[in-house]
């Protein structure tokens, strides 16, 4: 029996220069979870199988599945949580949450929840914090597994500076990310993150660990947290009164590197934005958690003139919300208000194959393309009266995208698909 599917509907894609385009009344072919052909669907559909399952999506939009790189699973039930700041959020509401993943039942349940928001809004890849708890790492992972998805995550390493019930030991800490990166790192489509949560909690040992494990084993991730806020930087200026800057406290550990993403990076200088150049380190934009905690607007043109990769993210739960379209919506208006206007075109992209790129994931995901693997989604651009008008009187492919940047919501996520299977709970392909 054929295991080959094919899928009809116009199709959002990038080309070789990382251009959008949309094509219309297109197939995309699916083999073994790879798309295999993509094009018109009158020139393509004769060579299909026979016995090819065939997806009928006409009226529909085929789009790359979002990519969202940095979130945080355990502070689901933190999201809306009302605080003056990062660090009084942290303290009052995220780290007592954060206690209870100790207990692998609450990780397995938490997760089931999470990785369905994701997929309701059409998030197929993620590089998510878990907790300091090696058992909220494997409960997230068994969920991810069980769910043919692309993800990367991690164990917090915090050893000080952060409250009994979350920190941990510096040496077990780093024999359990060890441990983790054995039994998880490159398993089916799942890979691992080594996560200092930021500076202030981790030891020099454990940062040094860190960056030994990373040394140790190739292809691992590193993620942490950067110039965030203000009280954040004067913190850690304090404890590393040596180093130039924040940033430059993670290059002193030999933590700036490929495959290193850094959340925030607000209050960067230029010699920072540099050295994330130089280095091949990615940033991890998250807007709607910068205006919610009131942490700063993230400089779009100096990242620009630097060069350095940067994506977009949610940042839930310090973010308020897992749509893909609130977060695209925020950047764009961060940008207009530092006097920068982001081509809605550019907003998708760093949501989608741009933020694969920040990962190093730009063959795999992020794009609709031959031989990647088949993570898209089904758009619904009549999903409400108003974006049905609005949408159908868009005179360019950027009006039509900024409709639904401006508009859409979960509403417009008809089905996510991962592998070319529909993933979306509660939703038939």
């Amino acid at each position: 029996m054929s295991k080959t599917k094919a899928f009809f509907a116009d199709l959002l894609r990038f080309d070789d220069a990382g251009i959008a385009r949309l094509d219309r009344d297109a197939m995309v072919r699916v083999d073994e979870g790879r798309i295999t052909a993509l094009g018109p669907a009158a020139a393509l559909t004769s060579s299909l199988p026979h016995d090819a399952e065939r997806i009928e999506l006409r009226g529909k939009t085929l789009a790359p599945g979002f990519v969202d790189i940095h979130l945080h699973y355990p502070q689901l039930d933190v999201i809306a949580s009302p605080a003056d700041g990062l660090l009084p959020w942290l303290n009052n509401h995220t780290f007592p949450q954060e206690t209870r993943f100790s207990d692998p039942a609450h990780g397995a349940a938490v997760s089931e929840i999470f990785l369905d928001e994701m997929l309701r809004h059409g998030v197929t890849t993620g590089l998510v914090f878990c907790t300091s708890h090696a058992a909220s790492v494997d409960a997230f992972f068994t969920a991810s597994q069980a769910r043919g998805l692309r993800m990367v995550a991690g164990k917090c390493l915090m050893d000080r500076n952060s409250p009994e019930g979350v920190r941990d030991d510096t040496e077990q800490s780093l024999i359990d990310s060890e441990d983790l990166i054995r039994r998880w790192h490159g398993r089916d489509r799942l890979g691992y993150a080594l996560t200092p949560r930021f500076a202030p909690t981790c030891s020099d040992a454990q940062l040094h660990g860190a960056r030994e494990l990373a040394t140790r084993h190739e292809g691992v991730w590193i993620q942490t947290h950067v110039a965030e806020n203000h009280d954040e930087i004067a913190w850690v200026r304090e404890l590393y009164p040596q180093s130039r800057s924040y940033l430059d406290v993670y290059e002193r550990f030999g933590l700036l590197r490929p495959r290193a993403v850094y959340a925030h990076c607000i209050h960067l200088d230029a010699t920072d934005r540099a050295r994330m150049k130089a280095l091949a380190a990615a940033a991890a934009v998250c807007p709607t958690s910068n205006l919610f905690l009131g942490s700063g607007l993230f400089d779009f043109a100096a990242a620009d003139e630097a060069g350095f990769d940067y994506g977009f993210a949610s940042d839930v739960g310090g973010g308020s919300s897992f749509s893909p379209f609130r977060t695209m919506l925020a950047a764009f208006e961060v940008a207009r208000m530092r006097g920068k206007t982001l081509p809605p075109a550019e907003l998708w992209y760093r949501h989608t194959l741009g933020a694969a790129r920040a990962m190093g994931l730009s063959q795999q995901v992020g794009n609709i393309a031959v031989g990647m693997e088949a993570d898209f989604i089904a758009l619904d651009p009549g999903a409400t009266p108003l974006l049905q008008r609005r949408s159908s009187l868009a005179r360019s492919l950027d009006e039509w995208l900024f409709s639904l940047i401006v508009l859409g919501d979960d509403r417009v996520i008809h089905q996510t698909y991962a592998a070319g299977a529909a993933v979306r709970p509660g939703q038939m392909a």
